[in-house]
């Protein structure tokens, strides 16, 4: 049984214009995870991440509270299928 599981989350609150995303980056690379995160049109940012499960939840409680600038109000976690695994973790346009 694999230890990989893939998340995806969508982040509300104040998350634009805070650095959100590129502190996301930084966190999920730290924690060797792989996948992506983007600002949504209606505010939110959008999160998809592949890793180690103990490395996802830890990723999941910081992304409870972001970075310093950043207000969470909610977090909506699913999980899903693993897919092909991205080199690495990039922010997206």
């Amino acid at each position: 049984m694999s230890s990989q599981k893939r998340i995806h989350l969508i982040v509300s609150g104040r998350v634009q214009e805070v650095g959100f995303r590129n502190a996301v980056c930084l966190k999920a690379k730290k924690l060797q995870l792989k996948g992506w995160v983007r600002n949504l049109a209606d505010g939110r940012v959008e999160i998809a991440a592949e890793g180690e499960k103990e490395n996802l939840q830890l990723f999941i409680d910081w992304a409870a509270r972001g970075p310093k600038a950043a207000v969470v109000s909610k977090v909506d976690i699913q999980s899903e299928e693993e897919k092909e695994r991205s080199p690495n973790f990039r922010i997206l346009p």
